[in-house]
């Protein structure tokens, strides 16, 4: 006899999804790889860990993702975004006005 283990109601591993992502003004288009769990701001970070600071000056503001042309909370998943393999994403800092 087998016991009930939840099992039919557990979520699925996470997937990975590859983005094609551009951070800031920098002119080089890269390949990340991040999940489907994964939110914009880890998303962002991810973007930024490959760029920032090497070709495009760190700046000590958050980091926001845009796909589709639009702007994306922190919280949301890459799953709730609907973002798929290849997609495209732009990260940009978050800078508020008045400030440079």
């Amino acid at each position: 006899m087998t016991h009930a283990t939840g099992a039919d109601t557990a979520r699925p591993a996470p997937a990975v999804v590859p983005l094609n992502a551009v951070f800031a003004d920098d002119f080089v288009q890269i390949l990340v790889a991040v999940t489907s769990d994964n939110t914009a701001a880890e998303v962002a970070e991810a973007v930024a860990h490959h760029v920032e600071g090497k070709r495009v000056r760190a700046l000590p503001y958050p980091k926001i993702v845009f796909h589709n042309g639009r702007r994306l909370a922190p919280g949301t998943t890459v799953t709730e975004a609907g973002m798929r393999p290849l997609d495209h994403v732009r990260v940009e800092y978050d800078i508020p006005e008045g400030a440079a």
